[in-house]
């Protein structure tokens, strides 16, 4: 991977980071591809295309009062000339809808394409991970913590 391309992704994945916390849904869109494609942990699962990835992110959004704290954590990047790879785990966290104060960490894959000079997310999957000895939602502090 050269320097650029290293330097242009992660100040790529820095700008939408902060798109997300601060609930920026256009400058959040302006990241993926027309035909990007979404996994997410909730129904239904797969969203295709930016209006249905919209419609999902305004739902996230709608779920905090106020900004998403969103931090980024073991961002690992892979890149040729014209498509990367990255994969990172984020500690989600703020005042939810119906005083909820809980973090989650969400493990994150991205696929990107390079077109005409500028990057774009083509495919994202998001998971959560779980207490296997119960079958739900893992809460730690930590990312580090063992179930």
């Amino acid at each position: 991977m050269t320097t650029t391309h290293e330097s242009e992704l992660r100040a790529l994945f820095a700008s939408r980071a902060d798109a997300q916390q601060t609930k920026d849904i256009d400058r959040l869109m302006s990241f993926y591809a027309a035909d990007a494609v979404y996994y997410d942990v909730v129904p239904p699962l797969r969203f295709t295309g930016t209006d249905e990835i919209r419609r999902n992110f305004v739902r996230w959004f709608d779920g905090y009062v106020g900004p998403i704290s969103l931090e980024t954590h073991d961002l690992t990047l892979v890149a040729g000339e014209d498509t990367a790879f990255a994969h990172m785990l984020h500690r989600d966290s703020g005042e939810r809808k119906g005083g909820l104060q809980a973090s989650i960490w969400v493990r994150e894959s991205v696929c990107l394409r390079r077109t005409h000079g500028a990057w774009s997310i083509t495919h994202e999957h998001v998971s959560i991970p779980i207490d296997p000895a119960t079958m739900t939602v893992w809460l730690p502090t930590d990312k580090d913590q063992l179930a």
